[in-house]
């Protein structure tokens, strides 16, 4: 089975079910695994601490996930129109990978989910790009041949699959949010396989 990441910070649980829907899109793909990992909150606090392993969701990531994965779904809720800061605190650790080139050539794709219907979610996905492009890995998007981006009116990108939380994470996802979601797994699988043949 190839392997493919899906890396994620998860505040509200939208974006860990979207993940979860990536993965099923990944998993509908024969000859693909989705490994799902997280990452820990961090915190001002120089005592605070989180559990060796999470209460819910998958198990947090470490570097060897992003090195032996063929590829990467990337997500994160926006915070002010750019990614939290769990998650670009473990990109921020990834330098080592980017010395030796461990991720380049890798496709990914990127997802969000946001409060506000117009709160960053695409500033958030082109943002979260950033280091993966400077890792060299293949970015893709959602491609308009997929109908939902025409007809949802909550969450969907070209840029990535995203969702309309509300304020209070109390919106969710919609039928078309989870299409897109499965979709851009299914593609991320489907494009690495044709790059590992």
């Amino acid at each position: 089975m190839t392997e493919i990441l899906i890396l994620y910070y998860s505040h509200g649980g939208a974006v860990r079910e979207m993940a979860q829907h990536i993965a099923c899109g990944v998993e509908s793909v024969a000859g693909a695994h989705a490994r799902l990992r997280t990452v820990p909150r961090v915190s001002a606090v120089c005592e605070a601490t989180e559990p060796d392993i999470p209460e819910q969701g998958a198990p947090y990531a470490e570097l060897r996930d992003l090195e032996e994965c063929a590829g990467l779904a990337l997500g994160s809720p926006t915070r002010f129109g750019n990614m939290a800061a769990p998650l670009k605190y473990f990109l921020d650790g990834t330098s080592g990978l980017w010395l030796k080139g461990a991720l380049i050539g890798k496709p990914a794709a990127v997802f969000t989910s946001t409060a506000s219907l117009h709160g960053g979610q695409e500033t958030t996905l082109l943002t979260m790009m950033m280091p993966l492009l400077h890792h060299g890995m293949l970015l893709l998007g959602i491609p308009y041949s997929q109908p939902e981006l025409a007809t949802t009116t909550s969450g969907g990108t070209p840029y990535g699959a995203s969702h309309f939380a509300g304020t209070t994470s109390d919106k969710p996802l919609t039928d078309e949010e989870r299409v897109l979601c499965v979709a851009l797994g299914r593609r991320l699988a489907e494009t690495v396989l044709k790059l590992v043949k």
